[in-house]
C-alpha cells in the first residue's frame, strides 16, 4: 500500500467520473484493456470492489464512491507536482499537448505547427482534437485553443481575436443551383446543419427566419464532415471565414449577412507559463492564430 502507483488511482478516477472504459480511454489517451487491468490492480490492491460493472458502464460501488474524492485529491496534488516541474525546465524543448477544437486541430493548427517545427526542432507537439472544455487543471492539456472565455482563476488566458463566422458553399454547388441574394434565398437551398445542435436554427430565428432541423438537407454535429460536405458540393453551411476564403473550392455567399462572431481564446494553468516551451509555443499559436483570424 506505502508503494501503489499512482497510474492505478488516475485510472480509477478518470472511469469513475466517466463512467466507462471507453470514454476514459480517450480521456487519457490510453487503451480500454490498460484502464481495466490498473482497475483490477486497484481492487486487489486495497481489498476492495470498487465498481459494478454491466452494460451500462463501470457504476461505483459504495466503497468506490468513498475513496473517489480522495483519489481526487491525490489526481490534484500530482498534478499541481507537475505543473510546478514544467514552470522550472529550462530547455526549450520537450513535449506540448495542445487541445483545440476539430475544424481548429484539423484544418487550422497543423500548418502552423509545420513551421513551428522548423523553428523548434526540439518541441514534440501531442494534438487533441476536441470539441470538449479540456481541463487544463488536471494537466488534460498544457495549452488549449477555446471558443468561449475560461473562468477558473487558476488559468491564465489570453484572447486571440472574434473570428467572423460566414455562409459559403462549394463552387460546384453554386454552379449548379445558383447563388443566394438575400437570407430568405437560403431556404430554397440545400443546406448543411449540425443534427442536434440548435446553434444555427437559433440564429436563423435572430434573423427572423424560422426554421427547424429538417431545412437541412444535410445533418450532422461533427464539425469536420460538416466541413468535408460543404466542400463537396452538398449544400451551403456555416464556417469560419478565413478558413472559408483560404479554401479554393469554396466561395463565401452572402458576405453581408449578419451572423456572429466566434471568440478564440488561449489558455493555460498558471503554474506552467514559466515553462519556456510552452511560453514558446503559446506565444507561437497566439501571433499564428492572429494572423489566421486577420486573413
Amino acid at each position: 500500500m506505502t508503494d501503489l502507483d499512482w497510474n492505478l488511482i488516475r485510472s480509477f478516477v478518470a472511469v469513475a467520473e466517466a463512467g466507462s472504459l471507453s470514454a476514459a480511454a480517450r480521456r487519457l489517451s490510453t487503451s480500454q484493456p490498460t484502464l481495466g487491468r490498473h482497475v483490477a490492480e486497484l481492487e486487489a490492491a486495497l481489498g476492495v470492489v470498487l465498481f459494478r460493472r454491466g452494460r451500462g458502464g463501470y457504476e461505483l460501488t459504495e466503497s468506490g464512491a468513498a475513496l473517489l474524492e480522495r483519489g481526487r485529491e491525490v489526481g490534484a496534488r500530482a498534478a499541481a507536482f507537475s505543473r510546478l516541474a514544467l514552470g522550472t525546465t529550462e530547455a526549450v524543448a520537450g513535449t506540448v499537448r495542445i487541445a483545440a477544437s476539430e475544424i481548429v486541430a484539423a484544418y487550422v493548427l497543423p500548418p502552423m505547427l509545420a513551421r513551428l517545427a522548423v523553428e523548434e526542432p526540439e518541441i514534440e507537439v501531442e494534438l487533441v482534437a476536441s470539441n470538449q472544455v479540456e481541463n487544463l487543471l488536471r494537466r488534460d492539456a498544457d495549452i488549449a485553443v477555446r471558443m468561449v472565455k475560461p473562468t477558473q482563476s487558476e488559468l491564465v488566458a489570453r484572447k486571440i481575436a472574434d473570428l467572423p463566422l460566414t455562409a459559403c458553399a462549394a463552387r460546384s454547388y453554386i454552379a449548379r443551383r445558383g447563388r443566394p441574394e438575400r437570407a430568405d434565398d437560403l431556404l430554397s437551398h440545400d443546406l448543411i446543419g449540425y443534427d442536434r445542435a440548435d446553434d444555427i436554427i437559433r440564429e436563423f430565428g435572430r434573423l427572423g427566419v424560422t426554421i427547424d432541423r429538417h431545412a437541412f438537407r444535410l445533418r450532422t454535429d461533427n464539425q469536420i464532415v460538416l466541413w468535408e460536405a460543404v466542400k463537396a458540393g452538398n449544400g451551403i453551411g456555416f464556417a469560419q471565414r478565413s478558413l472559408a476564403a483560404a479554401e479554393p473550392l469554396v466561395e463565401i455567399v452572402l458576405p453581408d449577412l449578419p451572423l456572429p462572431d466566434l471568440p478564440m481564446w488561449l489558455a493555460m494553468h498558471r503554474d506552467v507559463r514559466t515553462s519556456p516551451r510552452i511560453r514558446r509555443v503559446a506565444d507561437f499559436l497566439f501571433e499564428a492564430l492572429k494572423h489566421y483570424a486577420a486573413g
